[in-house]
């Protein structure tokens, strides 16, 4: 069985297997090998990790207690969303391949705040990422609730808007954007096996509230918040134009 996580991780460091058993101080039999599934010894597993800049745990879930691998899918936590690094959104989408799900009401701050988001966005889902966007429904209760709770007068349906525009000025034909009507606890942006979680906390502005940043291992956290995910796109309706929803 192929170990797709060490594949992938030597994919994003640029490494094939001769670099990394020159790196590791192994032969290339081996990394073949651990490609194939086998196991390295716990120091050999600690170098590698450290060359792939990875948790071993991650690369090799198996040979890692399992009591231990809930804990270690919680990568980092972050007092407010605002705290998060910066070039950490941009870095993740650039290394997704396979799934990018956005979950939120508008997520106005990464069209707004990160100029290189749209086009990366458009290029994986042209390069065969499965780009899927959810955002609230204007005419949804929901939407009208947050509304009321933040005391901005409509301005979320405004958000909504914008970011609906940015997406469909400059996205291929083949990203899903679908309107949601459900109570958002979290947002959700999950870029393959990684993902930002925001927490939501009544009156206080999604920016200003708690965030974790989850890397699946036994999916004990990520398995959770991807269920949501799907019960919530399973719910939602396909986001015509504005004026059409009206």
């Amino acid at each position: 069985m192929v170990n797709e996580r060490l594949r992938r991780a030597m994919h994003r460091g640029g490494l094939d297997m001769q670099s990394l058993a020159t790196a590791a101080d192994v032969s290339m039999k081996s990394v073949e090998r651990w490609l194939s599934g086998s196991v390295p010894y716990p120091r050999t597993r600690y170098r590698v990790a450290a060359v792939l800049k990875e948790d071993e745990s991650y690369l090799w879930p198996e040979a890692v207690n399992g009591a231990s691998l809930a804990g270690a899918e919680v990568v980092a936590t972050y007092p407010r969303r605002s705290d998060v690094p910066r070039h950490l959104w941009t870095e993740l989408l650039r290394s997704s391949e396979r799934d990018i799900d956005l979950l939120a009401f508008a997520g106005l701050f990464l069209t707004e705040e990160h100029p290189d988001w749209i086009p990366t966005l458009a290029a994986k889902a042209e390069q065969g990422a499965r780009v899927r966007i959810l955002l609230g429904d204007p005419n949804g209760a929901q939407l009208a609730a947050r509304d009321t709770e933040y005391r901005i007068g409509g301005g979320v349906a405004g958000r909504v808007a914008a970011v609906k525009a940015y997406y469909e000025q400059q996205m291929p034909d083949q990203v899903e954007i679908r309107f949601h009507d459900t109570p958002l606890y979290n947002s959700i942006y999950r870029f393959d096996d990684e993902m930002m979680v925001n927490t939501h906390v009544y009156g206080v502005l999604a920016a200003y509230t708690p965030t974790l940043h989850l890397r699946r291992i036994d999916g004990a956290y990520f398995n959770t918040y991807v269920e949501s995910y799907e019960r919530v796109w399973a719910s939602a309706r396909p986001a015509e134009s504005l004026a059409e929803s009206t």
